[in-house]
């Protein structure tokens, strides 16, 4: 979870940095691909062809961080700022709602005549209030809560029976009911809808949120599993979980390249800015983990240092690294700057990132030093306040401080090996200072602290209002409060 302290926004000219060209945008972001889930990452083993060959034509930010899971992972990107100030401080139990006065980037984009679509995994919220057609999306094709068939205290849950084969999905406010493995269903929808779009004038915006590789682990099928069955890595032999993991990752790379033969085919592929990245580290990096330590859910770099290609052909240059300090809370302001979207002074302020711009057209640009702000969350109700320091983590470009007591010099040892906090007296002041101011400004704004779901999951209650039916004993035991802190 990631907040710039030091904060620089750069706002557009009017009409756009590149005149009257407004590239169509589509955001790929996976759940919980780590990394070193990615052959171009160095992983010696998983096949992702395609992604590689996204790698090698696009801008790479080498050094770009997220939330370390999924929901604060999502309202930090589509805001602009730390998840903490939307409300969002963990997965589940009414705490992963974006704050209703939030801005999001589809609203911006909208606003500046871009036709808007989600498809896959929202996580910010299943009651009406909270849906992305209330949120600046035009097309709107989901499931519920964090992943397909989960069911949790309060609102957070998906469609009853739900699972990755066939899944019914709410498709602007009406289920569907699909066939096939659901990523390969979101990645149909989503190139439909653009193909839609790109025969009318305007351009789109196709946010493609597949809540693969997240458990629970189920392969897209024994094609998939046949290249990774028996094979080793790491001195481990794959377990089946891992087997299923690394064939979701290979089947959400198949999609990528049917995505990016669309572009090519329909001859927009030098109108469209592709970019790709993941939303926190991966949950199999005790198989390969690109030499960082943690994964999901850690303060450590393994747990929200994920993969970031932007790629725009003819007009950004491919195959170029970019070791940069940047993170998600960046990808508004560039967005807007690339668009010339305006913002009104309520949005601009709202903005902590910085635009990528000056990045992406130079990767070797100077960039100013930033604080970056990482905290876990998911404390138990009523304990923020004692939470201060339980999971967090600041840095800078060269330095993290980790729970208050462990500082990392990350150009020497950027698998955080050694606390050097000692040797450091100065820098340790420093980020303790503007951690403590962050934590000061956050606080009158997590909205969602003391907040109460629904009896029964809306999903839910959609779905049997339009098929019929309702729960049954062990769906309300699921649903039970009294459960929360289970979760």
């Amino acid at each position: 979870m990631m907040a710039a302290v030091c904060v620089v926004v750069l706002l557009p000219v009017a009409g756009g940095l590149f005149g009257a060209e407004r590239p169509n945008i589509i955001l790929v972001m996976t759940d919980d691909q780590g990394y070193g889930d990615l052959a171009c990452h160095g992983n010696p083993l998983i096949r992702t062809p395609h992604l590689d060959q996204l790698h090698s034509e696009s801008v790479r930010f080498t050094d770009f961080h997220v939330s370390p899971t999924c929901a604060p992972t999502r309202a930090a990107l589509l805001t602009g700022r730390h998840e903490f100030k939307n409300g969002v401080t963990h997965t589940i139990l009414e705490r992963e709602r974006l704050t209703p006065d939030a801005v999001t980037l589809a609203e911006v984009l909208r606003s500046a005549g871009y036709a808007t679509g989600i498809f896959g995994k929202w996580h910010l919220g299943d009651e009406a209030a909270y849906q992305p057609d209330r949120r600046g999306f035009d097309e709107v094709f989901i499931h519920g809560a964090g992943g397909i068939g989960q069911t949790y205290p309060g609102s957070c849950g998906d469609a009853p029976g739900n699972s990755y084969f066939n899944p019914a999905i709410l498709h602007n406010g009406r289920f569907v009911k699909t066939e096939g493995y659901c990523t390969d269903v979101f990645f149909g929808r989503a190139i439909a809808w653009m193909n839609e779009q790109q025969q009318r004038d305007g351009p789109f915006f196709a946010y493609i949120t597949p809540n693969t590789p997240h458990s629970p682990l189920i392969s897209p099928g024994p094609e998939y599993d046949a290249f990774y069955e028996g094979r080793e890595l790491n001195g481990q032999t794959l377990k089946e979980g891992d087997v299923a993991y690394y064939s979701m990752i290979t089947n959400i790379d198949d999609n990528v390249g049917r995505l990016m033969a669309k572009l090519k085919e329909w001859g927009i592929e030098r109108d469209t800015l592709l970019i790709f990245l993941t939303d926190n580290g991966g949950t199999h990096t005790r198989l390969y983990s690109a030499g960082m330590r943690g994964g999901k859910g850690a303060v450590y770099q393994g747990g929200h240092r994920v993969p970031s290609f932007w790629r725009w052909p003819g007009t950004f240059e491919g195959g170029v690294d970019c070791p940069a300090l940047t993170a998600h809370i960046d990808v508004l302001p560039t967005l807007v700057a690339i668009t010339g979207a305006s913002l009104d002074e309520k949005v601009k302020q709202q903005i902590e990132g910085r635009s990528l711009l000056p990045l992406l057209r130079d990767p070797g640009v100077g960039w100013e030093d930033r604080t970056l702000v990482t905290h876990q969350g998911r404390w138990k109700r009523g304990q923020a306040a004692e939470s201060k320091h339980r999971n967090c983590a600041i840095r800078n470009n060269r330095f993290s401080l980790v729970n208050n007591q462990e500082l990392y010099d990350l150009e020497s040892d950027p698998g955080e090996t050694m606390n050097v906090i000692d040797r450091h007296p100065g820098v340790v002041a420093e980020l303790r200072a503007a951690y403590d101011e962050w934590w000061r400004t956050v606080q009158p704004m997590l909205v969602n602290e003391d907040a109460v779901g629904p009896e029964i999951n809306p999903f839910k209650a959609r779905y049997w209002e339009q098929f019929g039916g309702g729960p049954d004993e062990e769906m309300l035991r699921l649903m039970d409060p009294a459960r929360a802190d289970r979760f």
